[in-house]
């Protein structure tokens, strides 16, 4: 029978800034049990809001704690998944993700986010949560509805290529900061090493596609996921889904070469669930497929599109 875990908000189960296959894991489950685990803003100590008070004493002892790697993402894992071998796929059931901080930052920083030489007037705002009613509140007075996710949504890198920062998505997931992978989805990580060694963090609040200054509403965040291991499906590249849609994923740093790779991959996974051609797939993407700007500011850029279910 599937079991329910839960990881603490402590410094020894999570990791600042990088992702490496030789952290040892933090647990250890069966496929198919559900994890529950918590994650802070990505950042530090000149992150936090004048009013210290409003700041989780756990997410100060995680700064004190930990040694930095080269990002700034604050990272809960790794969870090794029992039975998970390099080449299989691990199964991400997003069940639920709720925010648990009642504030969040967004910020300007120097030489990042899409127009790094138009913004240099550097600023971090503190917009408050609310959430019994769901929104974050602006400085200036707007109120924006909170739409909750994990920025990063990982297995572990292959051994060869050592510890990787935590800014830049790859094959292996990261920081792809998409929006849509939230409660009702399910993502698709190829596995790299036995238990495919899943982590998750770097939370959210609420973000637009793009991320256009560089952050999203960073605040913290606490999700609930079920790890399932496929060797059925061979996914060598990122994939998701959810009730209603097939969504792929490219991740380059130029844009153009992202959208290509979003292109190329639904339409081999459209191939693999239906009788169409190559060409019927490519045609059926162009009058259904839906295009969307994941992020532009990771380094390597995010495209996904989204094709409805109903259509194949």
């Amino acid at each position: 029978m599937a079991r329910q875990h839960e990881i603490p908000a402590t410094p020894d189960n999570m990791v600042w800034g990088y992702l490496d296959s030789t952290t040892k894991p933090v647990l250890r489950i069966a496929s198919g049990d559900s994890v529950t685990l918590h994650s802070f803003p990505a950042g530090g100590f000149e992150t936090l809001p004048a009013d210290m008070s409003k700041v989780p004493s756990d997410y100060i002892a995680a700064m004190k704690a930990l040694n930095q790697g080269p990002g700034p993402h604050f990272i809960t894992g790794p969870v090794h998944v029992e039975g998970a071998s390099p080449g299989d796929v691990l199964q991400i059931d997003i069940l639920e993700v709720k925010t648990n901080m009642d504030y969040g930052f967004v910020a300007i920083l120097p030489l990042l986010g899409t127009l790094p030489d138009d913004f240099t007037e550097y600023e971090t705002i503190h917009p408050s949560i609310d959430e019994e009613k769901g929104v974050c509140v602006m400085p200036w007075g707007t109120e924006i509805p909170l739409d909750p996710f994990f920025g990063i949504i990982s297995v572990a890198p292959p051994p060869a290529w050592g510890r990787c920062g935590s800014p830049v998505p790859r094959s292996f997931g990261g920081n792809m900061d998409n929006k849509e992978l939230k409660p009702g989805t399910t993502l698709y990580l190829p596995v790299f090493n036995e238990g495919a060694l899943f982590y998750a963090g770097d939370g959210h609040g609420v973000q637009g596609d793009g991320e256009v200054c560089i952050t999203a509403l960073e605040t913290g965040v606490t999700g609930t996921f079920r790890l399932t291991v496929r060797k059925d499906l061979g996914f060598t590249w990122p994939f998701a889904e959810n009730e209603t849609h097939l969504m792929s994923i490219g991740l380059d740093e130029d844009l153009d070469d992202a959208v290509k790779q979003a292109v190329r991959e639904m339409v081999a996974h459209v191939c693999s669930r239906t009788d169409l051609t190559r060409n019927q797939a490519y045609m059926l993407c162009s009058l259904a497929g839906n295009l969307r700007v994941t992020q532009t500011v990771d380094g390597n850029k995010g495209i996904h599109m989204m094709l409805p279910k109903s259509v194949l």
